[in-house]
């Protein structure tokens, strides 16, 4: 099991595309997905992030570390953004993994906490996330805020 980082294995930039737009995109939406993970490397800093979960050469899940995740709570970043495990190896602990790699780039970035908008209940707070309140996305949607120390 490996974490790759699109940022430090910019060869993998395609196939993180790729499954970025099968588990979160639509024909609406896979150009933010195409835009954001091309564009990453000419952001000054360590934001944004792109991971992917890999075993060998399959996929298994990813995860995002941005500035914001569509959400009106713009005060607070960063955010996890599009965490997602592949449903057949759900329940093995694998979505830790990425957490905590997302924690921990996080903090060597210099940030005490890291955020998340979800309506999951119970899940994130397994993850040692505590939810402080609500921020609303631009469609009009309204979404659970979470926060972790790092």
């Amino acid at each position: 099991m490996e974490i790759i980082s699109i940022r430090e294995n910019p060869d993998y930039q395609a196939m993180a595309i790729d499954y970025f737009q099968k588990q979160w995109g639509s024909e609406e939406s896979n150009k933010v997905y195409e835009d954001a993970i091309t564009h990453y490397g000419a952001a000054a800093g360590s934001l944004p992030q792109w991971y992917l979960l890999m075993d060998h050469e399959r996929i298994l899940g990813c995860a995002g570390l941005i500035t914001n995740d569509f959400i009106s709570r713009m005060d607070l970043y960063p955010w996890l953004c599009a965490l997602y495990i592949d449903e057949e190896v759900r329940g093995k602990g694998l979505s830790r993994l990425l957490i905590e790699k997302v924690k921990e780039d996080t903090k060597a970035a210099g940030f005490k906490h890291l955020y998340l908008c979800t309506d999951h209940i119970g899940f994130y707070e397994k993850q040692g996330f505590v939810y402080i309140g609500d921020g609303y996305h631009p469609w009009g949607e309204k979404s659970r805020v979470y926060a972790a120390e790092v």
